[in-house]
């Protein structure tokens, strides 16, 4: 029996790994959402190259009119969508009273809201057809709140947040929720994220060139998650290390990076953990 899934930000990077994921299962049709045409095409030639199908769709999620239309028309078309992905993201890194504002909005709008309207948008839908599954693509950054990472953390705490929320508001409508919390893995985030300074650059590179999971392994690990309905899949082994150490002691977690700022090295052990694949 054929399933649907609608993803946005599907066009590259993770939104496309989980696609062709989901693709190769075999019994996938895939909505294809994303504000690139060009990317998404090639998105839909692969997932139907890996034995899927589906469609596109051009979406801007910063727009709750554009994500409504995206919900009406795919619940009209195939009468049913069983999983709802939000993953499209944008990433501004620097220092808060430095990040300009409007850095903050373009992260908020795209991170945040565009993961609120796709679940307002979808869930009466999936509780008329009597069921479904969202998946929202959060972040360990959400976790942990890494410095000069304001926008990101903020806004990815805050999917964190709803993902809680709406696992236990949905469970009686038979509509799971799992929330997706990895370190750092190659995206294609980095084509579009916002720097201040020469260090932010070179830790953001250096973090995605050394992560120890390729996107294709973080997709399918949050996948086999949504097979089993869990609430939160942390991908990586370290995501999982950081978060059992500051569930432990956030006094004591946070106070050593304090520290190791204060002492001026700080910059450099961050450094030094994205070059051995610890972030």
């Amino acid at each position: 029996m054929t399933k649907n899934a609608v993803i946005t930000g599907a066009a590259s990077g993770f939104g496309r790994a989980l696609a062709l994921t989901l693709a190769k299962r075999g019994n996938w049709r895939i909505l294809v959402a994303d504000v690139n045409r060009a990317g998404m095409e090639e998105t839909l030639a692969l997932i139907r190259q890996a034995g899927g199908d589906g469609e596109i769709y051009e979406c801007d999620v910063s727009k709750p009119e554009n994500v409504q239309a995206m919900a009406d028309y795919a619940c009209s078309a195939w009468k049913k969508v069983d999983l709802l992905i939000n993953n499209a993201g944008v990433v501004s890194c620097g220092f808060t009273g430095k990040i300009p504002l409007e850095d903050w909005h373009w992260c908020v709008d795209i991170n945040f809201w565009g993961m609120l309207y796709g679940c307002h948008s979808f869930i009466p839908k999936m509780k008329a057809q009597g069921g479904g599954h969202i998946i929202n693509v959060a972040s360990s950054a959400g976790l942990f709140s890494l410095m000069e990472m304001g926008p990101y953390n903020v806004t990815k705490a805050a999917v964190i947040s709803l993902s809680e929320t709406i696992r236990q508001e949905l469970a009686a409508d038979n509509i799971g929720v799992t929330v997706c919390c990895p370190m750092f893995f190659n995206t294609h985030l980095l084509d579009h994220m916002r720097y201040q300074d020469p260090f932010q650059t070179e830790f953001a590179h250096s973090a995605f060139e050394h992560g120890r999971l390729t996107a294709e392994e973080v997709a399918e690990r949050t996948i086999r998650a949504y097979e089993k309905n869990r609430l939160y899949v942390i991908p990586q082994f370290t995501g999982k290390l950081y978060w059992v150490l500051k569930r432990f002691s956030p006094s004591l977690f946070y106070g050593a990076i304090s520290l190791a700022v204060k002492k001026g090295y700080g910059e450099k052990l961050g450094l030094f953990l994205t070059r051995i694949g610890m972030m």
